[in-house]
């Protein structure tokens, strides 16, 4: 077997991407120690020792893929997410750069690349952008609508809240998320006992219905996606039991032939017997 081909055949054996797993998630928990000073006093050497090996496994993945793949490396978006996210660990963490120390924990990420499962809801994420950009332009509507609202009708009683649009925007966000939302509303209604006309139909309007749109969205994405993988894996099928078919009707059809020669052969030696003369004794 060719070297590349063994190379191919092992970075993706199952063992192999188990291995690759594994590390990303003791590199993970390393990073995550390196944040307790005590624990990085006393083993802030074995720290930083596992996490150059895990570079240089993760590394030496990369240069397999890259020796495997070649040109069709850079059309793979994982493997250009990949090679970014190793990338960056290999910029000196010096100077200016010492920032980049900290997107280490980028190397976590690789999960997304790793495991098929995580990908494919990464995948359905993305093909539901579009979808979910039409939602966000309708939630910054309402928003930017319930804001002005707010600010002339309670500007000038509760202005920490409304007293601008600015700060109109961020209250009402604060109020979608459900965070201390009473409270607002009980500070406004103070002034304005028919308030909570307006946060009740502000939060049913934005959070049990636009946010719940994004929910939908999602889902009838990775819905889409599992059908059309599932279409994928029906397509295949049929296409390798028709190739069976056709090289098993391939091959009855030689087999007729060469009965046909068979018997032809057969007769011509039965009609030459039948045309020779009895033996003399």
């Amino acid at each position: 077997m060719p070297l590349r081909a063994r190379v191919a055949s092992l970075v993706g054996s199952r063992r192999t991407q188990r291995v690759i797993i594994a590390v990303i998630l003791i590199n993970a928990v390393t990073l995550g120690l390196e944040t307790v000073p005590s624990v990085l006093d006393r083993y802030g050497a074995v720290l930083h020792a596992v996490d150059r090996v895990a570079l240089a496994v993760f590394v030496a993945e990369l240069a397999a893929k890259i020796y495997v793949q070649r040109g069709r490396f850079v059309r793979e978006p994982w493997n250009l997410f990949d090679f970014a996210v190793v990338g960056i660990s290999l910029v000196p963490q010096s100077g200016g750069l010492s920032v980049l120390r900290a997107l280490r924990v980028l190397r976590t990420l690789r999960l997304l690349s790793v495991v098929p499962s995580l990908r494919r809801v990464v995948s359905a994420l993305l093909g539901a952008m579009p979808g979910m950009a039409s939602i966000a332009v309708l939630l910054a509507l309402v928003l930017y609508v319930a804001a002005v609202m707010a600010t002339k009708l309670f500007g000038a009683t509760n202005p920490e809240y409304f007293g601008s649009l600015g700060a109109s925007l961020f209250t009402l966000f604060q109020v979608m998320t459900g965070e201390a939302w009473s409270e607002v509303a009980r500070a406004v209604m103070e002034h304005h006992p028919a308030a909570w006309i307006f946060f009740v139909v502000f939060i049913l309007i934005s959070t049990f219905v636009v946010l719940n749109l994004f929910i939908a969205v999602v889902v009838r994405a990775m819905e889409d996606d599992d059908q059309q993988q599932t279409e994928t894996i029906t397509d295949i099928v049929r296409r390798a039991r028709r190739e069976s078919d056709a090289a098993l009707l391939e091959e009855i059809t030689a087999l007729r032939v060469e009965v046909r020669a068979l018997r032809g052969d057969t007769s011509a030696v039965v009609t030459e017997t039948a045309d020779d003369p009895a033996p003399r004794s």
